[in-house]
């Protein structure tokens, strides 16, 4: 007989997860002395101490941080069986969590879900946008199906999932309508120490990446004018159509901008930014009707982006 229940198991995980007692009992819709009871009871099953209660706060020890990770290993192990049996049961009808990271997940992906919705509506769609190191995590995790990324998959995860091509995201130059270079179709490298450039912070995926490429192409980026590093693509992208200045920005992000004519992108001689965006999966996972339909019209949209 095991020492525990699957619905000690949920507790434990809402407990790490809220870090509260009250909160966990809310969430789970049960009485906090209730479940209280099932974590002591879990406790003395395993003969281990999970959490530490001191002053009123709440944290897991080193037992119950690794018994949490296969806690819910189990956890998605047991969802996912029973989305299998439901497919047998109910044929195309099922559920499916999508991952993005942030800019995909902002700008990319919800004119495909909304589309996806329309063709396939038995689906239930659940859609996580987070960073990639966390979306990989969770792909690995079973807690997302199948997740569209742009940033690197560390290499600890890589290793463990299924990466495939997905498409090539350019990343443009973009100007204010009031600036001079608006008028050209392409300026020199030498025209971007000209500039003055807002940006995402230091610490950005994209920030990086960015700064990686323009290195490559000898071009010293610590002489670059950043007058102002926002965190957002939304506040950057008003920024420029403010006239404050440049930015580099995803091609799939500036879609309403260049239909509203606020912004103009600008070709710089010899560079084009590009980063390839991946589709995550873990091979290890069973792959649902909903899966299938999903990778499907990815593929779809992967092959008229090529065309």
């Amino acid at each position: 007989m095991l020492p525990f229940t699957l619905q000690q198991l949920r507790i434990l995980k809402a407990v790490a997860t809220e870090k509260s007692f009250t909160k966990a009992a809310e969430i789970l819709y049960m009485s906090q002395p209730s479940l209280s009871k099932q974590i002591k009871t879990l406790e003395k099953n395993l003969d281990i101490l999970l959490i530490n209660r001191e002053n009123n706060k709440i944290s897991l020890t080193e037992n119950g941080k690794v018994f949490l990770q296969y806690s819910e290993r189990i956890l998605a192990l047991c969802e996912e069986s029973c989305r299998a049996l439901i497919d047998l049961k109910n044929g195309d009808r099922g559920n499916l969590t999508v991952g993005a990271s942030q800019t995909i997940g902002t700008y990319l992906m919800p004119r495909f879900l909304a589309l996806f919705a329309q063709k396939y509506p038995q689906i239930d769609l659940k859609v996580q946008v987070n960073s990639t190191r966390l979306i990989a995590k969770n792909v690995l995790n079973r807690e997302v199906d199948i997740a569209v990324v742009g940033g690197d998959v560390p290499n600890e995860l890589r290793k463990k999932l299924q990466i495939e091509h997905f498409v090539e995201d350019e990343l443009s130059l973009i100007v204010p309508k009031s600036h001079p270079f608006s008028k050209k179709k392409l300026i020199k490298k030498d025209d971007l120490y000209h500039l003055n450039f807002i940006t995402l912070n230091s610490n950005s995926t994209i920030r990086k990446f960015i700064d990686n490429i323009l290195k490559q192409n000898d071009i010293e980026t610590k002489q670059l004018k950043i007058i102002m590093q926002l965190n957002s693509i939304e506040g950057i992208k008003t920024a420029v159509s403010l006239g404050l200045g440049a930015a580099f920005v995803s091609s799939s992000a500036i879609e309403k901008e260049i239909e509203l004519n606020t912004i103009d992108i600008v070709k710089i001689e010899n560079i084009k930014i590009t980063r390839t965006l991946s589709i995550l999966s873990n091979p290890e996972c069973y792959k649902s009707k909903a899966f299938e339909f999903f990778s499907y019209e990815l593929r779809k949209l992967k092959e008229s982006s090529i065309n």
